[in-house]
């Protein structure tokens, strides 16, 4: 079993497009889980579909044996995947939104999957810290696509040791686009400090924008004012239209380039307490 990382520090490990370890104390949390293999096609619904153009960083079954639950943002071909679905222990914890969470019980088995409402929240509790998962708005296109598209949360991941104020603020976007919920996340949020940016600008037929892109992005990072961000869910599959360094442009146009955690697949981050510190690890055996 693989180290956890230092007191207070949360180490993340990249997989590929929205797919995280995240390890706080005795926590061990996956996001997303994504391991279709280059060339494979992750179904959208309604006839969609669209090829991985990347390979994950490791396989479902490289995964350390500790892992405590799944965060996943919502039910969609690049996000919960036929090789998770048959590779994944079926008694694991699922935090994922209501529509997924009838969907994994009642077609998949995963009997554990337990979907929250915007604004409610959910305690992972192991060893020594905890793990408190609130899920928040997001929108995944506009409004008139709705339905076309799976409902998606954003979520609030704050990490500490067990009764006592979160180290770690983590706001994961999930996909979606910038609307009016982004700014209710910045009011009622006003202390994230770290945000998880799912960009990529995905794109469908007919134009449809269904995940931010690089101007979105900043957009999202001017109203929430995160202390650092990590951009993830870019070049990974042929419907991602806007790439990485389209947003590391606009993060140099708005001035906040230095606050982007760079952390390619397979690649480490040791976040420290509040953000104050992040700094590249090197990869190790899982």
């Amino acid at each position: 079993m693989p180290d956890h990382p230092p007191d207070g520090h949360t180490e993340i490990l990249f997989i590929g497009n929205a797919t995280m370890l995240i390890r706080y104390g005795s926590l061990t949390l996956l996001t997303d889980p994504n391991f279709l293999h280059r060339g494979s096609y992750a179904y959208l619904g309604n006839g969609l579909a669209s090829r991985r153009l990347t390979e994950p960083a490791i396989g479902v079954h490289e995964l350390p044996p500790d892992v405590d639950a799944v965060l996943l943002s919502h039910l969609h071909g690049d996000h919960w995947d036929r090789i998770a679905r048959r590779g994944l222990d079926r008694s694991l914890p699922v935090i994922t939104t209501p529509h997924a969470s009838r969907r994994l019980q009642g077609l998949h088995g995963f009997s554990r999957a337990v979907g929250l409402r915007t604004w409610q929240s959910q305690t992972i509790v192991g060893d020594r810290s905890q793990a408190r998962v609130t899920a928040l708005p997001g929108r995944h296109g506009p409004a008139f696509a709705h339905a076309l598209l799976p409902p998606v949360m954003g979520s609030l991941l704050e990490l500490g040791p067990l009764g006592a104020p979160p180290v770690l603020r983590l706001y994961i976007t999930g996909d979606t686009v910038l609307f009016p919920g982004i700014e209710e996340i910045a009011r009622r949020c006003p202390d994230v400090h770290l945000a998880v940016l799912h960009l990529g600008g995905t794109t469908l037929p007919g134009g449809l924008l269904v995940t931010m892109d690089a101007r979105q992005g900043a957009e999202l990072v001017r109203t929430v004012r995160p202390r650092r961000l990590l951009p993830v869910h870019y070049e990974e599959y042929g419907v991602m239209r806007s790439p990485l360094s389209d947003f590391l442009a606009a993060a140099d146009r708005g001035g906040f380039a230095p606050d982007v955690v760079r952390c390619g697949r397979g690649e480490r981050v040791l976040v420290g307490p509040a953000a104050d510190e992040v700094t590249r690890t090197p990869s190790r055996a899982q």
